[in-house]
């Protein structure tokens, strides 16, 4: 019985090896056959019920079907290791496989646009810490320690070094912070570079506040600065106008209302009007057509004194665009939350 279940084994198995097409049923037919629980093991098993003069034939047979399987998986495999080295025909008419490539993601491409953009008009482009000093954060602008505007922004604060001599005020003062703003690159750039000068300097900023589809904890924004001899509120709005032009290639509505930002006087609010429901209301613009888009307005003397020039002599104006805003009217995005979410549903669309 033993010998007819052999015998139909090898058969079977040298049929099934001559129709592999494929290196997944190479592996399943080689695991079924010759596997440790594979079928030639299963009979071996079953000769411990016959006579012990008998099992020495049966094993002789085993082994022989075992060794011709194991010739036959091994020539297959051969063969088409062989066949590999071979030249092989293909057909050119048939259209080529697509490289996948990377692209710049949707706030990286409005950021290359206004760089070339402010650069064309005699920018120079600065970059500045994202963890920064409350000196430089708060104070050289114009809000000091007890001022009020300290707390209309949420603030990450970082633990950092104690001074040995327990000076509160000087602790208070260069204790770092997660950049609020970029405004933060205002005295640095002055300091540095003096006047006349043009800068402009973008980046992520950090608010410790509610998220919703218009509001985020991270988002990016660029800062523009001017410093030069007579500056006025006409110059901020011609450059204002320029840059939105430019960046959405036809004219946009803008809409420019007083606004209180602590380094700025007079300060100033922008809208932009909401692309994304064409005026008509929506959540992104609190159902009011507008979108705020920047915060500008003159330089304070404070900030130019603590930068180190003279307010009598110099003045400038200053603007802060939120890149993140700005990309979704550009392209239509109805939650600021999608930019950082890492989905490449999303990120993939531009």
């Amino acid at each position: 019985m033993i010998n007819e279940q052999l015998e139909n084994l090898r058969k079977e198995a040298l049929t099934e090896i001559k129709k592999i097409k494929d290196s997944d049923t190479f592996k399943k037919l080689k695991i079924k056959y010759l596997g440790r629980k594979g079928q030639l093991s299963l009979i071996l098993r079953d000769l411990k019920k016959f006579a012990q003069a008998e099992r020495p034939k049966m094993g002789s047979l085993a082994n022989e079907i075992k060794e011709e399987i194991t010739k036959a998986f091994e020539h297959l495999e051969k063969s088409v290791k062989k066949n590999l080295g071979k030249t092989t025909s293909y057909d050119i008419t048939l259209p080529a496989k697509r490289m996948l490539l990377g692209h710049l993601h949707p706030l990286s491409q409005i950021e290359t646009e206004l760089e070339d953009l402010m650069v064309s008009l005699g920018f120079k482009i600065i970059d500045g810490p994202e963890l920064e000093s409350d000196y430089y954060n708060f104070i050289a602008v114009n809000v000091p320690l007890a001022h009020p505007a300290r707390d209309m922004q949420d603030t990450f604060f970082v633990e950092d070094y104690k001074f040995s001599n327990q000076d509160k005020e000087l602790e208070e003062q260069y204790r770092l912070v997660l950049r609020t703003q970029t405004s933060a690159t205002q005295v640095r750039c002055i300091e540095q570079f003096g006047a006349p000068l043009r800068v402009i300097s973008h980046g992520r900023v950090f608010r410790y506040e509610a998220t919703d589809a218009r509001h985020e904890t991270t988002f990016d924004q660029l800062e523009g600065l001017m410093i030069d001899k007579e500056i006025s509120v006409v110059n901020l709005i011609a450059y204002l106008k320029i840059i939105v032009r430019q960046l959405f290639n036809r004219e946009i509505k803008l809409r420019v209302r007083p606004g209180y930002f602590p380094f700025v006087e007079p300060g100033m609010e922008v809208d932009l009007e909401c692309l994304i429901c064409q005026g008509r209301g929506c959540p992104v613009c609190k159902k009011t057509g507008w979108v705020e888009m920047l915060g500008c307005g003159l330089v304070h003397p404070n900030v130019i004194k603590a930068g180190g020039l003279d307010p009598a002599k110099w003045s400038g104006f200053a603007f802060g665009i939120g890149i993140t805003r700005l990309a979704m009217i550009k392209f239509g995005i109805n939650d600021i939350r999608l930019f950082n979410n890492g989905d490449l549903r999303f990120i993939n669309q531009f």
